[in-house]
């Protein structure tokens, strides 16, 4: 099987090259044999790729060390579920898995689109084609994942322990999930300017696609965070880490493309801008791999044999010199056919929402790059900081959270100040409302309090545009002669306007996110202590009490050693924590798995620190108001993000008539 699998990744990018080629010789020489031919190769490259993931999971199965990749990643004590996530824990199978999702999204796009959309099809294959040509010759060459040991071992060295973890094997599949899904607009975008088609079909073929890739790079931020809050064991779930960071600008751009293409469509304007856009988020993706694969960084998420950054340098390159170079010569047919007509207009609100966005994404690319430029310039690696990104991103975000609110809800084109008195009266006097009940219960002593401060406001402020949308368009509804109650009326609303209410859904969970993390940035509280069994201190309203410390052997690699804490509130026991450290066979760290008590007012987190042979420990407790806001914030996105995606039946009847149109253009040609 390791030979199949070996063989099939040489198989796969043989068929690529071929398929690339005749796609293009095919468009260019107007060739039906070619192009019949090439329709045949994105299925065989995907099979041949599945058939070679397959030998690979089966090597982790099988605990087959003879392949040095299972050997690095995996050992015979390892649980079925972890091997299973081996198969991306380390560089080589993670580029394979990067392939496999590649290859699954093209099939998906061929089945969709291979009877239809014929003048982008061609190109969009070549594309998608050549950035899979990329992935396979490194994994031929260069990271081969079926590099065998000559002696293979009895056992293998094992997965990190801190990858043992169930959002660590949710959280990369669904991070490569976004970052692959953006390769999908490219190469329509792309395809679109070689082959001169630049009205705004390529958006409409290609927004939810783009709307698939947002979510699962969202989600994978979100589940990341996740991770570094129960697995880390420093109290947070943000760091402001580089590859964090290589995450997040991708997920900024895209976020801006989305609203911004509803000004080329709405008004045929910002075509350069958008054009741009979805350019730039797909080479933002592949700067993320090239920051965990060029040793260049160091971070808890980087790839122990990160070699390649060379190589996806040279492809970056690459491709920023193609895409400047398409768009330039573009520039005559990009022309927007209309201008702005006002600053107090939707154009306008969703102009400066895109500039909010990238100015958050380019501080943070400055500060995730500042350290290698100032390394390369002085010798000296200075390193960036929390400080820095919380200094410069911070109110540029509360802009941002204020144009949450008044973009969906300002009017197109021109609005007048009666508009704006009736769209923005009541959530003003909300926003006033909130601010003068914080004012005497939030301290605002320092920079942090009072931006917490404004933040609780502009949330309290967006979040009554929003619900003032969804009253005021489920009254109208109840108003009709068939009018029902408020509640169908809301749930009629929202299903006959996905696009619109579902985007409403989304700004809801990011209101939820900003007021999770103001508040559990600015208020969390924590206190480190020596404790003996059966000592206690306080934090805060909590009575923290160390009861006991137990050691248990749970398999033959792992040792537990847990510590018993009771939490009183009030003279009652609110809860029992169970911190501990685990010892891997082979590892010199020990690894604290923290225990967390979260509700919707505060997360109590408990950290074993350090313990001693006469049970003495050291506890280190954090109180995070409002944690659990974000990663509700997480799941109403999901929500929102499902609803703007689910197929609309209007929708579908005018991509269809488009596409009888479009037949009925080509119909004399093909004739």
């Amino acid at each position: 099987m390791n030979d199949i699998g070996e063989f099939t990744l040489l198989v796969a990018l043989a068929i690529a090259l071929y398929g690339c080629v005749a796609y293009v010789m095919a468009v260019r020489g107007n060739r039906i044999d070619l192009y019949l031919s090439a329709d045949k190769t994105p299925v065989i490259v995907w099979v041949c790729v599945v058939i070679s993931s397959a030998a690979l999971w089966r090597g982790f199965i099988t605990n087959d060390f003879s392949l040095q990749y299972v050997w690095a990643y995996s050992n015979k004590e390892l649980d079925t579920f972890y091997k299973l996530a081996s198969f991306w824990g380390g560089q080589k199978g993670s580029l394979l898995f990067w392939t496999l999702l590649l290859t699954t999204y093209m099939c998906v796009v061929y089945f969709q689109n291979r009877k239809k959309n014929i003048r982008l099809m061609p190109y969009a294959m070549a594309i998608m084609l050549v950035i899979i040509i990329f992935f396979l010759v490194l994994l031929n060459f260069s990271t081969n994942p079926f590099e065998r040991i000559p002696l293979p071992p009895e056992d293998g060295r094992g997965l990190n322990p801190l990858l043992q973890n169930y959002w660590m094997v949710i959280h990369p599949p669904t991070l490569y999930l976004g970052y692959v899904g953006f390769t999908v607009p490219f190469a329509f975008a792309m395809a679109a300017l070689i082959s001169k088609n630049l009205d705004d079909g390529w958006i409409r073929l290609t927004r939810k696609w783009t709307l698939l890739a947002w979510f699962f790079l969202c989600m994978g931020n979100l589940f990341g965070a996740s991770w570094a809050y129960v697995e880390l064991g420093w109290g947070g779930y943000w760091a402001w880490d580089p590859v964090e960071n290589a995450a997040f600008m991708p997920l900024l751009i895209a976020t801006a493309f989305l609203h911004s293409i509803q000004i080329q469509e709405k008004k045929d304007m910002m075509k350069v801008w958008n054009m741009s856009l979805v350019l730039l988020t797909f080479v933002m993706t592949i700067f993320g791999t090239f920051i965990t694969r060029s040793g260049l960084i160091q971070s808890v998420h980087t790839f122990d044999e990160a070699t390649l950054g060379y190589y996806f340098l040279a492809f970056l390159a690459v491709i920023i010199v193609i895409c400047v170079a398409l768009i330039l010569k573009r520039l005559p047919l990009l022309k927007s056919k209309n201008e702005l007509d006002s600053f107090l207009s939707r154009e306008a609100s969703f102009l400066i929402n895109n500039l909010v966005l990238l100015g958050i994404g380019f501080a943070t690319f400055w500060g995730t790059i500042f350290p290698i430029i100032s390394e390369a310039v002085r010798g000296v690696k200075i390193t960036v900081g929390p400080p820095f990104y919380n200094q410069v991103n911070v109110p540029i975000g509360l802009v941002l959270l204020a144009l949450i609110g008044i973009g969906p809800v300002i009017a197109w084109r021109r609005a007048t100040w009666a508009n704006l008195r009736k769209n923005f009266q009541v959530p003003v006097i909300i926003a006033l409302i909130t601010a003068g009940v914080l004012f005497p219960i939030v301290p605002l002593t320092g920079r942090s309090e009072i931006f917490t401060y404004v933040t609780f406001i502009l949330c309290a402020f967006v979040m009554a545009c929003i619900l003032r949308e969804f009253l005021n368009g489920a009254k109208a509804r109840m108003g009709l002669e068939d009018g029902g109650s408020f509640v169908s009326e809301l749930g009629t609303l929202t299903w006959r306007n996905k696009r619109r209410y579902g985007g409403y859904i989304v700004h809801i969970g990011m209101v939820l996110i900003f007021a999770g993390i103001a508040g559990s940035q600015s208020y969390s509280i924590h206190d480190q202590k020596h404790m003996k069994i059966g000592e206690s201190f306080k934090l805060r309203d909590y009575t923290i009490t160390y009861e006991k410390l137990t050691a248990v052997e749970a398999t033959s690699v792992k040792t537990r050693v847990i510590a018993q804490v009771g939490v009183y509130k009030d003279n009652k026991r609110v809860w029992t924590g169970r911190p501990e450290k685990e010892f891997y066979k082979g590892q010199n760290q020990p690894v604290s798995e923290v225990d967390v008590r979260s509700t919707i007012v505060e997360d109590i987190y408990i950290i074993l620190a350090d313990f001693n042979e006469d049970e003495s420990a050291t506890l280190k407790v954090y109180l995070n108001p409002m944690v659990s806001w974000l990663w509700t914030g997480g799941w109403v996105i999901a929500f929102g993000t499902m609803v703007c995606m689910w197929p609309d039946r209007l929708e579908q009847r005018r991509r269809l008539e488009r596409m009888k149109k479009q037949q009925a253009i080509f119909a004399p040609a093909q004739e």
